[in-house]
C-alpha cells in the first residue's frame, strides 16, 4: 500500500503488518496544511486496511515535527485542523506510536501527545513552545500533558515553553522508550507488541498536585514571562483537574484560535520570523566557511571572560590571554566560580561544568593565543590600544586566522587598517554578560571577506547567538539608537522630568528597565568615557546636558559605587529616589535658564518613542542595518524593549502615521539646535514595503 498526499508531504509503507506514515515537508516537517490532510488521509486509510494493526508517525530527514506552519496564523486555518487529525488517531482501532527523532515541538508534540505510545531517540527535543509565541498549545496540549505527568509539571512545561530532552521526559514518563539508533525498526516493534491495546490520554484522568505545588509552577512560569497568554495556559492546565476533558479541549481551542489574531502575537511571529531572516546575507550563499575549532579571547576583564565561557559553552576550545599575569588568575577565578554556582544551583553537574571549564586554557604570551582560529580581542575600548594590539596579532597569527574586535563604538574600518591584515578583520560586539545575551552585532568593515562574514555568522550559530550584520557606524545598531534614546531622556530631566518618573513611564510602556536604572548598572562612566572620545567632533551647536557628566565627577558611578541617578543601601535590589540628585538635576536646569514643568508619562513615552524610530530611520538611510526587522532584533534581544510589541519599528508600522510624525516634530522642536534626525514619512514608506502595516 502507497498513500500519498496532494503535495507528496505524507507517504505510508507497510512494515510487519504495521502502518508508517512519515511527513516529508523539508526542513523541518511543519504542520502545514498539506501535512495535517496528507496526515488524515493516511489515517483513514490505514484504518481501512484489515491486515494492518498498528501505526507509527515518523518524520523523513532530520526531525519529527518541529511545530506548526505558523506562517498560517495571520488567516483563517484551513481544514482539516490538527484537532482534527487528532481526533481521527484517538479514535482509531489501531495503536499509533509516534517515533521522534530532532524536535517535536508545539503541534508536533500535540500530535505525539494524541498517540498512544512515543519513543525516542537519545538527542530528541519536546516542548510545547506556544507561549512564547503569545499563544497557548491548541490541540490537546495543555490537556494530555497534565494526563501523562502531575499538574504542576505540566504547568511549568506548557507556560514557560522549556524544552526537555529525551532523557528527562523518558524520566518523566512523557516517552516510554528511548534508542540509540535504528529509530523506525524500534519503533515498529514496539507498535507490534502495543497492538490491540487503546491508550488514549484523553480518556484518563489528569494527574494531581498539591495547591501549593501548582501555585509555586504557576508563579515561576509568570516570573519568567507575565503575560495574559501564560496566565491562560496555567488555568487551562489547571482546568485538567476539574473540567470534562470535551469542554476543556474546546475552551482551550477557542482561545487559541483568540490569542493567534492577536496583536501580541502577530508581534512575536515577527520576530520569529526576523531572527530566522537576520543571518541572510545577499552574496554569500555557497562561500566556504573558514576552520573555527579553538578561539583565542585577549583581555581577561569582565567582559573577556564573559566571552570566554559563552565560547566553552558552545563546545569550542578557548585560550585566554592578558597582558597582567594577575587579571589573567582573576579571570580565571571568575570563570571557575561561575561554573561552581551553576553547579551549586542544580543547573549543571559536575561533569558537565568540568568539561566547559577545561575547554577554557590559559596562555602565558600573545604568540600563543594568536595560533587559533578566531583571536577576538576585548580590551579597553580606547582605539589606539584596540589598533596596536590587533598589529601585534596581524604580525603573530597564522595566515588564515580570522582578527575580531569587541568594539561597542569604535571604528572597524581604521581598525581593520592597523591590523595588517585587511579583510580578515571583523567586529564581533557581544553584549553582557555573553554567555547570557543572545544578541551579536557582527561589523562588517568594507575590505571584510565573504569567507570571514560567513564564518562569523557560524560562530554566532555555535554559540547560539542571534546575530545582526551591520555596516561600519559609531554604535552600530543598538548602542547608537541607545544613545539617541538616552539622550532624549536626558533633555526631559533638564526640562522637568525626574529619573524615577522617566524610568517608571518606560517601564510601564514595557521596557525591561529605565535608562537611568540601565545606567547606574551599567556604570556611568561607560557614557562618560565614549561623550570625552567623541568631544572634539560634538557639534558645538547641539544640546548637551551636563547632568551625567556631574554626577560622575561626583563619584557617582551608579551600582558599583552605591550611588548614581539612585542610591543603593546595602542589601537594595533596587534604586532608590535620591534627593541629592534630585538638587543636582534643579541646580543644572537653572544654570541654563530651563523653567522645569511637569511631564505626563504619555509625553514622556512619546519623545523617548520618536528619537528611537527616528534614529533607526537614520541607521537604514545611512545603509548600516541591512533590513528594519535587524533593527526589531537588535532592540528586544539587547536593549530590553518589550517582545510582545516586536520591536520598535513593527510598533511604529502600527501607529497612527499623523500621530506619529506629530511626535517627531514635537521631539525635534524640543531637542533644540543640531539634532540630527531621521525621516518619519521616509521611514514608514520603507515599513510599508516591509511589514504589513496595522
Amino acid at each position: 500500500m502507497n498513500i500519498v498526499s496532494r503535495d507528496r508531504c505524507v507517504s505510508v509503507r507497510i512494515d510487519r503488518q504495521v502502518a508508517v506514515i512519515t511527513i516529508d515537508n523539508p526542513p523541518i516537517n511543519a504542520g502545514s496544511h498539506s501535512v495535517r490532510a496528507g496526515l488524515l488521509d493516511a489515517v483513514r486509510e490505514a484504518q481501512a486496511a484489515p491486515d494492518v494493526v498498528a501505526a507509527v508517525l515518523i518524520g523523513a530527514g532530520k526531525t519529527f515535527m518541529a511545530g506548526s506552519d505558523i506562517s498560517e496564523f495571520d488567516k483563517p486555518i484551513a481544514s482539516p485542523e490538527l484537532p482534527e487529525v487528532i481526533a481521527a488517531i484517538t479514535a482509531s482501532r489501531l495503536s499509533f506510536v509516534a517515533a521522534i527523532h530532532g524536535s517535536a515541538l508545539g503541534g508536533g508534540f500535540e500530535l505525539a501527545l494524541g498517540c498512544d505510545a512515543r519513543v525516542a531517540t537519545m538527542d530528541a527535543k519536546l516542548g510545547l513552545p506556544e507561549v512564547t509565541l503569545g499563544i497557548i498549545p491548541g490541540a490537546g496540549g495543555t490537556q494530555h500533558l497534565p494526563r501523562l505527568i502531575p499538574v504542576a509539571q505540566a504547568i511549568e512545561i506548557a507556560a514557560t515553553g522549556r524544552r526537555l530532552s529525551a532523557a528527562e521526559a523518558l524520566d518523566l514518563g512523557i516517552v516510554d522508550a528511548v534508542f540509540a539508533d535504528n529509530l523506525q525498526d524500534n519503533a515498529v516493534t514496539f507498535a507490534v507488541n502495543l497492538a490491540g491495546r487503546k491508550r488514549v490520554l484523553r480518556d484518563g484522568d489528569a494527574i494531581a498536585s498539591s495547591d501549593d505545588e501548582i501555585a509555586a509552577a504557576s508563579a515561576a512560569a509568570l516570573r519568567r514571562r507575565n503575560r495574559p497568554n501564560v496566565e491562560q495556559a496555567i488555568a487551562m492546565v489547571k482546568h485538567a483537574l476539574d473540567m470534562d476533558v470535551g469542554s476543556a479541549l474546546k475552551m482551550e481551542r477557542e482561545i487559541f484560535q483568540s490569542l493567534r489574531t492577536s496583536s501580541e502575537a502577530a508581534a512575536l511571529r515577527h520576530l520569529f520570523f526576523a531572527e530566522r531572516q537576520a543571518p541572510r546575507v545577499e552574496g554569500l550563499k555557497g562561500v566556504s566557511r573558514l576552520p573555527l575549532h579553538t578561539v583565542g579571547v585577549v583581555g581577561a576583564g569582565t567582559m573577556g571572560s564573559s566571552i570566554a565561557i559563552a565560547i566553552a559553552d558552545a563546545g569550542l576550545s578557548v585560550v585566554t590571554f592578558d597582558q597582567s599575569p594577575a587579571a589573567l588568575q582573576k579571570a580565571n577565578d571568575r570563570i571557575a566560580a561561575h561554573y561552581s554556582a551553576l553547579v551549586d544551583k542544580g543547573h549543571l553537574d559536575e561533569a558537565s561544568a568540568g568539561s566547559r571549564r577545561a575547554r577554557i586554557r590559559p596562555a602565558s604570551t600573545l604568540a600563543e593565543v594568536a595560533q587559533t582560529d578566531l583571536v577576538l580581542e576585548a580590551i579597553i575600548e580606547d582605539i589606539d590600544a584596540k589598533a596596536e594590539l590587533l598589529a601585534q596579532l596581524g604580525e603573530l597569527a597564522d595566515e588564515g586566522t580570522i582578527l575580531a574586535t569587541n568594539t561597542s563604538y569604535l571604528d572597524v574600518d581604521v581598525l581593520d587598517g592597523a591590523s595588517g591584515r585587511s579583510g580578515q578583520v571583523v567586529g564581533l560586539h557581544f553584549f553582557n554578560p555573553a554567555y547570557r545575551m543572545k544578541l551579536l552585532e557582527i561589523v562588517r568593515p568594507a575590505a571584510l571577506s565573504d569567507p570571514v562574514l560567513a564564518t562569523a555568522l557560524e560562530f554566532a550559530k555555535k554559540l547560539g547567538k542571534i546575530p545582526i550584520v551591520t555596516r561600519v557606524g559609531e554604535g552600530f545598531v543598538g548602542n547608537r539608537i541607545y544613545a539617541a534614546y538616552r539622550r532624549q531622556c536626558e533633555f526631559m530631566l533638564e526640562e522637568g522630568a525626574l529619573p524615577q518618573q522617566i524610568d517608571e513611564a518606560l517601564e510601564a510602556f514595557g521596557m525591561a528597565m529605565g535608562p537611568f536604572a540601565v545606567g547606574d548598572m551599567s556604570g556611568l562612566d561607560i557614557a562618560m568615557h565614549m561623550r570625552r572620545r567623541t568631544a572634539a567632533t560634538r557639534d558645538t551647536s547641539a544640546r548637551y546636558v551636563e547632568i551625567p557628566d556631574r554626577l560622575c565627577e561626583a563619584g557617582r558611578l551608579g551600582r558599583k559605587t552605591g550611588a548614581g541617578y539612585y542610591r543603593y543601601p546595602a542589601g537594595a535590589r533596587k534604586g532608590l529616589p535620591d534627593p541629592i540628585v534630585d538638587s543636582l538635576i534643579a541646580k543644572a536646569s537653572a544654570e541654563k535658564g530651563i523653567e522645569r514643568r511637569a511631564f505626563s508619562a504619555e509625553e514622556i513615552v512619546r519623545r523617548a518613542m520618536a528619537a528611537i524610530v527616528g534614529e533607526a530611520d537614520a541607521i537604514l538611510e545611512e545603509g548600516i542595518a541591512q533590513r528594519p526587522s535587524d533593527i526589531d532584533i537588535a532592540l528586544v534581544n539587547g536593549f530590553g524593549f518589550p517582545a510582545h510589541l516586536g520591536g520598535p519599528l513593527f510598533w511604529a508600522a502600527r501607529q497612527d502615521a499623523v500621530a506619529l510624525a506629530a511626535a517627531s516634530q514635537e521631539m525635534i522642536a524640543m531637542s533644540g539646535p543640531g539634532l540630527k534626525h531621521g525621516d518619519v514619512g521616509r521611514l514608514l514608506s520603507r515599513l510599508q514595503q516591509h511589514y504589513p502595516l496595522g
